[in-house]
C-alpha cells in the first residue's frame, strides 16, 4: 500500500523496526515524528509524539516497541495489529558465556530497574551501574571500558544488525523480559478502517495474544516506570504459558510466579496471574519500588 505513513521515532532502532513493516506491508512511506519530552524513565514520551502525529491525521499507523507502549491508550486510537514477534529475552553483551563467570563484584550497565532487580536476585554482588542512551550509546560507553558488561534486549540488537555483540541470553526464568519486549504494535485512528485493514494484512495471532495477556497482568499489577516487573507469554497451539516477576530494585525481596492457560481468553490469565502474585505480596514490594524511586 505506497500511500500508507508510518509514524516513527527517529532513533536508528526505532526507523530500522518502521523499515521491517513497511517492507512487510509491501512498501510505505516512514515518516520520522519527534519525540516529546518527559521525565527519565518515562518511557511513554517515546510514543507520545507518534500519537499525536496520529490523531493529527499526519501518520496513518504509528509504529512502537509494544515495551513502550503504556496500558491505557488515548482516546481514538487502538491497537490495530501485532505483526510476529522477535525473541523477547535480555542478551548480555560482555565477556562471559554465563552469569556465573562474571568476577566478584563485576560492574554491568543497565537503565532498566526490572533488569537490576533480577541481576542482583541472582547475583547480589555485582555492582550496576546506570546506563542510558539508545543502544549504539551503550555499546560504545561498554567498548570505552569501566563496564564489565551490559544487558540489552536480544530483538533490538538483531534488529540493528548487532547480534553478534551477544554473549550470551538469558533465560525466562532468570531474567523475566518486559511486557511486549520483543513485540512491534501497530497503532491506528479508531475511525481508519482503511489502515487498520492494510496492518491486519500482517497480524500474528499468537504474538497478540502473548501481548493481550502480558499487558493485561500489566495493568492489574498497577505497573509504572518505577515499579520493577517483567511478564512474558509464550503461546503455542496448546496455550499460553505466562511468567511473572516483581520485585525491589535492589533484589532483595521478589515475588515469582508461573500460569498456564486457553488460547481463549489471554487477558484473563494476564489479570489471574497478576492476582496471583498480588496475593503472595507483590503489591507491598511494587508500592515500596514506588515509594523509593
Amino acid at each position: 500500500m505506497g500511500g500508507l505513513r508510518l509514524g516513527t521515532r527517529a532513533s536508528a532502532l526505532a526507523v530500522a523496526q518502521a523499515e521491517l513493516v513497511s517492507a512487510a506491508l509491501g512498501g510505505a512511506e516512514i515518516v520520522r515524528v519527534r519525540t516529546e519530552d518527559g521525565a527519565v524513565g518515562d518511557k511513554a514520551r517515546f510514543v507520545r509524539g507518534v500519537e499525536r502525529a496520529l490523531l493529527d491525521g499526519e501518520v496513518d499507523l504509528g509504529v512502537h516497541s509494544a515495551k513502550d507502549l503504556p496500558g491505557e491508550l488515548p482516546e481514538g486510537l487502538v491497537i490495530a495489529a501485532v505483526p510476529g514477534r522477535d525473541d523477547p529475552a535480555d542478551a548480555f553483551v560482555g565477556a562471559g558465556t554465563s552469569l556465573a563467570e562474571l568476577a566478584e563484584g563485576a560492574r554491568i550497565g543497565t537503565s532498566s530497574l526490572r533488569r537490576r532487580a533480577q541481576l542482583l536476585a541472582l547475583r547480589p554482588d555485582l555492582e550496576i551501574l546506570e546506563l542510558r542512551g539508545n543502544v549504539d550509546t551503550r555499546l560504545a560507553k561498554l567498548a570505552d571500558g569501566g563496564l564489565d558488561g551490559i544487558v540489552l534486549a536480544t530483538a533490538g540488537l538483531r534488529r540493528l544488525g548487532r547480534e553478534r555483540e551477544i554473549a550470551f541470553a538469558f533465560s525466562v526464568g532468570d531474567m523475566t523480559p518486559a511486557p511486549g519486549q520483543g513485540t512491534l504494535a501497530l497503532e491506528a485512528r479508531r475511525d481508519d478502517r482503511e489502515s487498520a485493514d492494510a496492518a491486519g494484512r500482517i497480524a500474528d495471532a499468537a504474538a497478540l495474544a502473548e501481548l493481550t495477556a502480558e499487558r493485561a497482568a500489566t495493568v492489574a499489577l498497577g505497573a509504572t516506570c518505577h515499579t520493577p516487573i517483567g511478564i512474558n507469554a509464550r503461546a503455542s497451539a496448546e496455550g499460553i504459558e505466562l511468567e511473572g516477576f516483581a520485585g525491589l530494585p535492589d533484589g532483595s525481596e521478589w515475588v515469582r510466579d508461573s500460569l498456564a492457560g486457553g488460547l481463549d481468553d489471554p487477558a484473563g490469565l494476564g489479570q489471574a496471574l497478576a492476582e496471583r502474585m498480588l496475593a503472595a505480596g507483590a503489591v507491598e514490594l511494587l508500592e515500596r519500588a514506588e515509594a523509593t524511586a
